[in-house]
């Protein structure tokens, strides 16, 4: 299902979106709707085919699993559930059918897990880059990797929620969020990690958008851990008062580890014990992808202090990091950020970094 998506990318597109969940979810469903529709089939085709997931589940079985989870979602996070109803409502999809748009890599691992297949997956290298080691306001930042046909969905969404704190949220079409910023200062982003346990539980756009409903980066942090997640990822978070942490979360079990003196990289494997007990068996090769980005990310963080070009040349390093689409699982840079709560600027690029030019956001602002 993968179609070569073109090197040059223009400016982000940008979604204005406030209120009520539900008049939030009908203006991103309203504005995307054929788009959506058509993102929703690549997405449920590839979890059914089994490239991602190890086993050809079918298109039923597929939303059947995803209608399992939604009961958690109306648990952990109803107004989020409610916004995407009327994302979906808007686009003309099922409610299942939009989970697997918005939390596509969690029901790949709750298929795998019922099939006791083997995994196939590997996207993003992130990092957390302290105060003191860049001048004295510090970055969180990514690549954004996935199936190379999710780039052209690739959206910027502000939204300013009832109630709730402003952020920026770079995501793609049909799914409540992926990585951001929010105007309290809480920035928030994932790698995927590959779980053996998959199960009904909530996916990670909700803990990604819940995280942003918060005031500091703790707080970021115990929505995370006590989400019921149906999946493996690792959410790394931090603040405008200097706080970061990196939580693998996966179902069941959770290791967090705090920001010290030195920068927080991760990739798509398991660092901690408790969380390494339930990763699936991956790829040698994709293993191999996953420790040389680590390794290469960490050298590239040495040089003090850091600054944003700085980190916009890593999320563009050819060496490992960069990545370009090849069979068979056509994995590629679909986008970057970078993030400076303490400044509230964000930074993002749609498409690979290397062939793209990054923008600058302010949140609360236009781009720059």
């Amino acid at each position: 299902m993968s179609t070569p998506s073109p090197a040059r990318r223009g400016p982000i597109r940008v979604l204005d979106v406030a209120g009520d969940p539900a008049a939030m979810g009908a203006a991103h469903g309203g504005a995307y709707a054929t788009e959506i529709r058509d993102y929703a089939a690549d997405r449920v085709d590839l979890a059914a085919a089994g490239t991602w997931s190890g086993t050809a589940a079918g298109h039923d079985r597929v939303l059947a699993l995803a209608e399992e989870c939604l009961p958690a979602h109306e648990w952990y996070a109803p107004d989020l559930l409610e916004e995407l109803d009327a994302i979906a409502s808007a686009a003309g999809i099922g409610l299942p059918e939009a989970l697997v748009v918005s939390g596509f890599t969690d029901v790949v691992d709750v298929v795998r897990a019922r099939a006791g297949e083997g995994p196939f997956e590997d996207s993003c290298t992130a990092f957390i880059v302290p105060d003191d080691a860049a001048g004295g306001t510090g970055f969180y930042g990514q690549t954004w990797d996935m199936h190379d046909s999710a780039t052209d969905h690739v959206v910027m969404l502000h939204v300013e929620p009832a109630g709730r704190p402003a952020a920026l949220v770079f995501t793609t079409v049909g799914c409540v969020g992926q990585l951001g910023m929010n105007e309290a200062g809480v920035a928030i982003g994932i790698n995927n990690l590959t779980a053996a346990n998959g199960t009904p539980g909530v996916t990670w756009p909700f803990v990604v958008r819940k995280a942003l409903q918060q005031a500091d980066a703790a707080d970021a942090v115990s929505c995370i851990v006590d989400a019921p997640v149906a999946g493996g990822h690792n959410y790394l978070v931090f603040d405008r008062a200097g706080q970061g942490f990196s939580v693998e979360a996966m179902p069941g079990r959770a290791a967090v580890a705090a920001l010290d003196g030195e920068p927080l990289v991760h990739t798509n494997h398991c660092l901690a014990a408790e969380t390494l007990a339930c990763e699936a068996t991956r790829p040698a090769q994709l293993q191999a992808s996953s420790e040389s980005r680590l390794a290469r990310a960490t050298e590239l963080l040495k040089d003090r202090p850091v600054d944003v070009e700085q980190l916009m040349a890593l999320t563009r390093d050819a060496e490992s990091i960069c990545q370009r689409p090849e069979a068979p699982y056509h994995v590629e840079s679909c986008g970057a950020a970078i993030m400076r709560p303490g400044t509230g600027e964000m930074w993002a690029v749609w498409g690979i970094p290397a062939d793209n030019e990054y923008q600058r956001f302010m949140i609360g602002g236009r781009s720059g």
